[in-house]
């Protein structure tokens, strides 16, 4: 996918030079603004931004320096290349104390330029992708993993894989907790755009009265309070995706917005006239009924559609019920990792009584059980009396079904202290060989770390896969 040019603003009084510059980087693919003094670039700054600046510093008014300075107060990380005629020491060293990428002198050289030029915003781009990496970690380590082995967690991946190449937006749906934000960058990271910006939002936590200007930004002065220029997250996205949960929060008129950035690929930031040319891929997601919020007239059905192309439901950890010790004992290692405590490692009965559960927070609510049984444990054991739940059990398992029907019955434990061979009778073969196998596939295969996690000897593991097949 093409990227968008890098803007870059010229600064200089003397009007040929502006000129010189602007043919010279233009015929590199650059997009070029220019400016005739330090105020015209400042309000040319805060009217569309820039990814670089080159500047003179000679001026009159404004000086080069003190645009510098500046830019620096409103953005640090802006890209500011100083040029100068009168090209000494110590003006040098005083551009690049007051934040200067570099300086060039005049007559400046063409191929010169251009390499400064683009030294210099590769360094910008190397901030700006780590900042959305630490920020982009930092969600993922909220959010829980996206493990699953099931008929139904297939089903979504298979959905993934083909929605990941299309250009389609799709709509994911599904109750809260059950990964809808993971499925969206999975989508992200496995389509065309994987090296861009993915930005991700909740429409439900932005107040409605400042819902415009933080997704498509505004000009210096477009409100009481609006003292400087502000991007806005369609830009920040440009190029890339951008995640839209909670999609149903959105009031009636933003959605009148978002429709025309949709339909039309652009948008107009507040207090601007002319609109803007944006290339996103949008993903929206719920936890509402859609259609159901369109006969009540709080969605608009026209949106709808428009983000109903594909769509992708997210199942309820009651329906995988066998992705559990999977995810137990990922969330486990996680915990005892994320807190500093030793290795944990759960009795299969507790994996059992986690497995009969009905989890309304779905894989969100299963990760801060175990979190929590991981810090209040005593020792590496995790059993069923170190499991704490906040709702009711799902229904027990009859009689009749076979352990593959569903999932299985709560073992009914002892006072006092386990009997883990008494434990280990009461779990049935198929589940004992799923855990088994979730346990080796949490750990690479690694037999000596999967013993451990089920608090077998390695021999007895190593006879258990023989007589499982696994």
């Amino acid at each position: 996918m093409k990227q968008p040019a890098p803007h870059v603003l010229i600064v200089d009084d003397e009007e040929h030079i502006r000129r010189i510059m602007s043919i010279m980087l233009t015929k590199r693919g650059y997009r070029c603004t220019t400016a005739a003094g330090g105020e015209e670039a400042l309000a040319a700054v805060d009217r569309e931004g820039a990814d670089a600046v080159l500047t003179d510093l000679m001026m009159p008014g404004i000086d080069g320096l003190g645009l510098l300075r500046r830019l620096k107060e409103t953005d640090p990380d802006i890209v500011v290349v100083v040029v100068t005629a009168f090209a000494t020491m110590e003006t040098a060293i005083e551009a690049m104390k007051a934040g200067a990428y570099d300086y060039i002198s005049k007559p400046f050289n063409e191929d010169e330029m251009t390499l400064v030029l683009e030294k210099a915003l590769e360094r910008r781009r190397l901030i700006d992708e780590n900042r959305r990496l630490k920020k982009e970690i930092g969600e993922r380590e909220d959010s829980g993993s996206f493990l699953g082995e099931s008929p139904a967690m297939r089903r979504v991946f298979g959905m993934i894989a083909k929605a990941a190449e299309s250009k389609a937006t799709v709509l994911i749906t599904g109750e809260s907790g059950t990964g809808k934000e993971l499925a969206a960058r999975s989508i992200h990271m496995n389509g065309p755009r994987r090296e861009r910006p993915f930005v991700a939002v909740n429409c439900g936590a932005i107040p409605q009265n400042l819902m415009e200007s933080e997704f498509f930004g505004h000009v210096r002065g477009a409100f009481t309070g609006a003292d400087k220029a502000k991007p806005g997250l369609l830009t920040e996205a440009d190029g890339g995706t951008l995640f839209l949960d909670e999609i149903s929060e959105l009031p009636l008129e933003m959605q009148v917005k978002f429709l025309r950035v949709l339909q039309e690929e652009e948008f107009r930031r507040v207090g601007e006239n002319a609109p803007r040319k944006v290339d996103l891929r949008v993903l929206a997601a719920t936890n509402k009924s859609l259609p159901q919020e369109v006969r009540e007239g709080r969605f608009r059905e026209d949106l709808f559609y428009r983000l109903n192309v594909v769509r992708i439901e997210m199942p309820p950890l009651r329906d995988r019920r066998e992705d559990i010790p999977a995810l137990a004992l990922h969330f486990l290692a996680e915990a005892a990792t994320r807190n500093g405590l030793g290795p944990k490692r759960f009795l299969p009965a507790a994996l059992k009584v986690l497995a009969g559960q009905s989890y309304s927070g779905n894989v969100r609510a299963l990760r801060n059980i175990i979190e929590q049984a991981a810090v209040m444990s005593d020792g590496e054991i995790i059993g069923p009396d170190d499991l704490f739940f906040a709702g009711p059990p799902a229904p027990q398992q009859d009689p009749g079904e076979t352990p593959g029907d569903g999932p299985p019955s709560l073992v009914r434990l002892p006072p006092g202290l386990m009997d883990l061979k008494a434990a280990l009778r009461q779990v049935t073969a198929e589940t004992e060989r799923v855990i088994i196998g979730r346990a080796l596939a949490s750990v690479a295969a690694n037999r000596t770390q999967a013993a451990r996690l089920l608090g077998l000897s390695r021999r007895a593991l190593i006879t258990k896969i023989q007589t499982y097949g696994l």
